[in-house]
């Protein structure tokens, strides 16, 4: 029986953005978690009709060594910042 802590979990992630009064890109909405891959694009797919960007990415964690894998993009369409 495997146990979880052999495979890294994965964080599944949609954020959208809109423009504060200033011109600055700011979170339109709170960071959304998702289980699937498939839900992530289909809110980002949805959020991109409403906010002028928006960013689904997955990575992979593995919280007891604090490590993260390098950020792949699933959706990003419009204005949105640089993943770190």
């Amino acid at each position: 029986m495997a146990d979880a802590n052999d495979h890294p979990a994965r964080l599944i992630v949609v954020v959208a953005f809109s423009r504060a009064d200033n011109g600055q890109l700011v979170p339109a909405y709170d960071p959304m978690q998702f289980d699937t891959p498939e839900d992530a694009t289909r809110m980002a797919r949805y959020l991109a009709g409403k906010c002028v960007g928006v960013l689904a990415w997955v990575r992979d964690v593995q919280p007891d060594v604090g490590g993260y894998a390098a950020p792949t993009i699933l959706f990003q369409s419009g204005d949105v910042p640089e993943l770190e």
